[in-house]
């Protein structure tokens, strides 16, 4: 995947992290929401108005400048992988009041209005900046016996990506876990989406780096059920802990049927 533009950005402060290991290194990058006049920018880039909390300053990078091999997690690129056809929204009632909200959201901003997935969607698995040595198909699984050992956690990072409570209807976040170890790393990107009486969705990228060797697996994960399933399935807990169950992203996850698993694989060292 080609590099995005950058942003036009203010100055701001920037809360990320950073740590070096060998010849890795990983930087995260935590900045404030969007002003309007970044907003604008986006919204001319996409073609499409950005979530409600658009994060647009914020990612998770991973580079070896001696491989030359480098990717970043960032809300640009995954809002380009967002349907701007309108094929597959979700064609529920409230759609269309969601839409005249958004344009009052923004109204002070010009907006490019046209039919698109109002969830946004994304089946974003991270931009790639050294195609020379892609990912290729693989059996091979991320060795999460390695990643259940008690070794130090160097680094842990979690950054939002972006958020939208789709006109009170729900919620949809992209947003990125890191924990680094002396000699692997693993991210894991994951896009939750509750649309209340309608649908659950979930789509995850987990990345699993062995420093030494230059062993890169990527693991892509889309699940998703009906909100009458997940919502039937809770008959055992009490009443009065459904309503945050349904919002625990990790608790759905688990409930959730698998309905599509992608591993890639590329060997650097």
């Amino acid at each position: 995947m080609s590099r995005s533009p950058p942003l036009q950005t203010a100055p701001n402060i920037d809360v990320g992290k950073s740590i070096t290991r060998g010849d890795w290194k990983v930087t995260t990058h935590k900045r404030p929401i969007l002003n309007s006049t970044e907003i604008e920018a986006m919204t001319t880039t996409l073609g499409i108005s950005p979530p409600e909390m658009i994060f647009g300053n914020n990612s998770v990078e991973v580079t070896n400048e001696r491989l030359n091999w480098s990717i970043s997690f960032n809300a640009l690129d995954a809002l380009e992988l967002v349907d701007k056809s309108g094929e597959s929204m979700l064609k529920v009632s409230y759609s269309e009041a969601w839409q005249k909200m958004r344009e009052r959201v923004h109204e002070d901003i010009k907006e490019i209005v046209k039919p698109y997935d109002w969830t946004y969607t994304t089946n974003y698995q991270g931009t790639v900046y050294n195609t020379a040595r892609p990912f290729q198909q693989t059996g091979s699984e991320i060795p999460f016996d390695k990643l259940k050992r008690p070794d130090p956690i160097l680094l842990f990072d979690d950054v939002m990506l972006y958020e939208d409570e789709l006109a009170d209807n729900g919620i949809s976040i992209l947003s990125v876990k890191i924990r680094v170890m002396p000699e692997r790393l693993l991210i894991l990107q994951r896009f939750f989406m509750r649309l209340d009486g309608v649908l659950f969705r979930l789509r995850d990228t987990r990345l699993f780096i062995e420093f030494e060797t230059g062993e890169i697996i990527k693991q892509y994960q889309a699940r998703e059920d009906t909100y009458a399933n997940v919502r039937n399935g809770l008959y055992m807990h009490p009443p009065e802990q459904i309503p945050s169950l349904l919002r625990d992203d990790s608790f759905i996850a688990e409930r959730l049927p698998v309905i599509e698993m992608e591993r890639e694989r590329v060997l650097l060292g």
